[in-house]
């Protein structure tokens, strides 16, 4: 059951979620970009914000995705979309550019620069993360 500030209307899994309580335009974080990283960014938003209980909230420097807890944090760069993951494992292998321990799961970057880098191998990589943390919670 999700709940929504009253100061900065961002729907929240629950009352008390830490949070950045301010009102931030995901607009704002494009600003200057190329239109192709928000062509990327909107499939990335197609596919995941239909998921079971998936709230989407915009701070200053990225968008970010939970499941009770965030299991996807996007960071529109200069040049190109940070999409930062979680893992049981590490994940050496490309796409992914760097994947390092945080606990007992692993932290995975992968740039993205156009809607072309959008592969089905990513969604599989977001979905294991939303799977991890959605058993975390459980």
């Amino acid at each position: 059951m999700s709940w929504t500030c009253p100061k900065c209307d961002r729907e929240l899994p629950w009352k008390d979620y830490r949070h950045y309580c301010a009102r931030v335009s995901l607009d704002s974080l494009f600003e200057g970009r190329s239109p192709e990283l928000m062509l990327a960014f909107d499939k990335i938003l197609a596919e995941v914000a239909d998921w079971e209980k998936v709230l989407v909230g915009v701070t200053p420097n990225c968008i970010v995705f939970t499941r009770r807890v965030g299991f996807l944090i996007i960071r529109p760069m200069k040049k190109w979309l940070d999409i930062k993951f979680y893992s049981a494992a590490a994940r050496p292998e490309k796409p992914v550019i760097k994947s390092v321990a945080s606990g007992k799961k692993f932290e995975n970057h992968v740039r993205v620069n156009s809607v072309e880098d959008i592969r089905p191998g990513l969604f599989v990589y977001i979905r294991e993360s939303y799977e991890l943390m959605r058993k975390k919670i459980n």
